[in-house]
């Protein structure tokens, strides 16, 4: 019986360089939020240890920030016959499979920083509630062919069913 997810044959297509840049946004306000209450406890609320909980903050933000650029060359998808497959994670990775049939929906979203650098997500949605595929930081041209191109096969797989 061959390995259905025979990972090694094929190319990755990767997610746009430029998306490192919405990552380290992300991380930079998440970090300066999260500082901020950690702060507010540590000086208006009165909690004594309350910089140990800002210095942990400032640490994992930090740490987030290294490997930013890691995370984000680790997310990657492959069309392949039956099925799209889709890759993310460093220590813990995700593969997770969308057959074409299943795709019920493919949706375009662009947040404030990837708008502003030409980047989009694509956001599938299948009758599976806990799939949850986002293919995130792909330029816009790209993103809109693809989606054009999975909605075409998704509509013929249904076809077919």
């Amino acid at each position: 019986m061959p390995n259905r997810l025979d990972l090694s044959i094929g190319e990755w297509n990767r997610v746009s360089p430029k998306y490192v840049v919405v990552v380290i946004v992300g991380t930079l306000i998440g970090g300066l939020v999260a500082s901020a209450a950690a702060t507010f406890l540590w000086l208006v609320a009165g909690w004594t240890w309350g910089w140990i909980l800002l210095a942990g903050v400032v640490v994992v933000t930090l740490v987030s920030l290294i490997i930013a650029p890691r995370r984000a060359r680790s997310i990657g998808y492959r069309m392949r016959d039956d099925d799209l497959l889709f890759r993310r994670g460093i220590m813990f990775q995700r593969f997770v499979s969308v057959p074409y049939g299943r795709m019920q929906l493919i949706d375009i979203n662009r947040g404030p920083v990837g708008r502003v650098l030409g980047l989009a997500d694509l956001k599938f949605v299948t009758a599976a509630a806990s799939t949850g595929v986002v293919i995130p930081g792909l330029p816009e041209p790209d993103a809109a062919e693809l989606r054009d191109r999975l909605v075409e096969l998704a509509e013929s797989r249904r076809a077919g069913l």
